[in-house]
């Protein structure tokens, strides 16, 4: 993990209004300074994974727990790219297991056609990073519902509109 100093640093180079907070557009911006380019949409949904008093923004220590998340994420992404700068669609499929993310096939395939964006089974790290966060949001998402942890949920029309408003990237 990178010292907690050096966090602080770039969180507060981020944080231009000193508010103590991050908003989706300010991380937006330093995550293109690291060319790393995410949808708005993608950028906010890492803030809703990660804020913990609901207020839209990134505290500090809300920032470290995606910063942890990030950091599990590029590695399974380097142990597995070798040197090409992307990964295949089986590494994609090894990283994620890797991971505990363990999809069949059509909910593999599927997720895996929402989060290529060049539709060329070239996974670049804002790609795979993107479709981490949508299965970490929908993991969250499905082990709210599942209180009985049976690895089964039922939902009436109310919730399934929730679930897929929420998880919507």
């Amino acid at each position: 993990m990178e010292d907690k100093s050096i966090l602080r640093e770039w969180f507060e180079r981020v944080d231009s209004e000193k508010t103590g907070s991050i908003t989706a557009t300010q991380l937006k911006s330093a995550f293109a300074i690291g060319n790393l380019d995410f949808p708005l949409s993608v950028v906010q949904q890492m803030i809703r994974m990660y804020d913990f008093d609901r207020n839209g923004t990134m505290s500090f220590e809300e920032f470290l727990a995606l910063n942890t998340f990030l950091i599990k994420v590029q590695q399974a992404f380097a142990d597995l790219e070798r040197n090409r700068g992307f990964l295949g669609t089986d590494d994609v499929y090894e990283a994620l297991n890797k991971m505990g993310f363990s999809l069949d096939s059509p909910a593999f395939y599927t997720a895996c056609e929402s989060f290529d964006k060049k539709k060329n089974g070239r996974f670049q790290l804002d790609d795979f990073i993107s479709l981490c966060i949508f299965l970490q949001s929908a993991r969250n998402l499905f082990n709210a519902f599942d209180t009985a942890k049976q690895g089964r949920v039922t939902l009436d029309l109310n919730q399934f509109v929730y679930c897929t408003a929420s998880c919507r990237i």
